[in-house]
């Protein structure tokens, strides 16, 4: 049986798109606008799509295929395809949750401590040749109140990890309260921003969750209080974060995404009590391996006329 053609619209290592094909699907990567939309019109017959949160698919490019079964997200967000349109034209649509949930909690917590402990600005001291003029004290992890905003899965395995490797207070803030959890819950992002020490974000994006941490949110969280973003850049106002770190209305932050990425502000890089990581925190060997094999498994499962296993709800 010929492998099933695979339009892929955002970048994927080599190891990867071997999984794909493997998997009995063949690979035909178009990133950019233009490479994407040519290959839209030359593949009118094209079955599957393969994309992420931020990459999206729309309306019109559904349109433009129309054979189209299935659009997997090779992670868990979906921000920027049009699920609704999807629907509408029975599309399935697929996500990845689970994939890189581990590698992402993980990611969170080096950036709590390096944030905390200023890791970046002293190691960058002492290879300049500082030593003793560094040794300013940096506030401990262990003990504090850590606000999560958004508590899935990821920022359940946060909190589970803060909690039991760092003994940190939890409370939370979701539209409303999970079941079975003994964390408390607080009414919305600025309560929980004013609660907290550490304010970290795990809120997916899009339209409902844009700006929830506003400046308000961030006069909240205070002069001795850090922001720590693993979520999407859209949480978060940027014009406001910038603002509140260059007057020093909150402590420091710490970010893998950025709204607007990849590209970032002059005024982001200038700042020193903000640490920025290119939206790598679910890039691990292990979760990046993963991910593909629940692409993979998904569209086996659709193209043999079963359920797959992770549809968007």
């Amino acid at each position: 049986m010929s492998p099933i053609p695979l339009l892929v619209l955002n970048p994927l290592d080599a190891e990867r798109l071997a999984r794909i094909a493997e998997g009995g699907f063949a690979p035909h990567v178009a990133l950019g606008p233009e490479a994407r939309a040519k290959a839209i019109a030359e593949m009118p017959d094209l079955r599957c799509v393969l994309t992420n949160g931020a990459t999206g698919f729309t309306a019109a490019e559904m349109d433009a295929l129309p054979r189209l079964e299935i659009i997997c997200a090779i992670a868990v967000g979906t921000e920027t395809i049009d699920v609704a349109a999807a629907r509408a034209r029975g599309i399935v649509v697929t996500h990845g949750p689970g994939t890189n949930a581990p590698s992402v909690a993980d990611h969170a917590m080096a950036l709590m401590l390096a944030l905390l402990r200023d890791i970046p600005r002293l190691d960058a001291a002492v290879k300049a040749g500082e030593w003793m003029g560094v040794r300013w004290p940096r506030p401990m992890v262990s003990g504090r109140r850590l606000g999560i905003l958004g508590l899935g899965e990821i920022g359940a395995m946060i909190a589970a990890r803060a909690q039991g490797g760092f003994g940190m207070e939890i409370a939370y803030h979701n539209r409303r309260p999970r079941e079975g959890v003994a964390h408390r819950w607080l009414p919305s992002a600025q309560a929980l921003a004013d609660w907290a020490e550490v304010l970290l974000i795990a809120a997916p994006g899009g339209a409902a969750t844009r700006h929830l941490v506003d400046a308000a949110a961030l006069d909240a969280l205070g002069a001795q209080g850090y922001l720590v973003n693993i979520g999407r850049g859209s949480v978060v106002d940027q014009a406001a974060l910038i603002e509140a770190l260059r007057e020093n209305r909150i402590a420091g932050a710490a970010i893998d995404v950025v709204d607007g990425e990849p590209e970032v502000p002059e005024a982001m890089r200038a700042l020193p009590n903000l640490i920025i990581t290119p939206h790598i925190a679910g890039r691990s060997p292990e979760s990046i391996l993963a991910t593909a094999s629940l692409v993979v498994a998904n569209l086996q499962a659709h193209f043999a006329g079963r359920p797959v296993l992770t549809p968007v709800a």
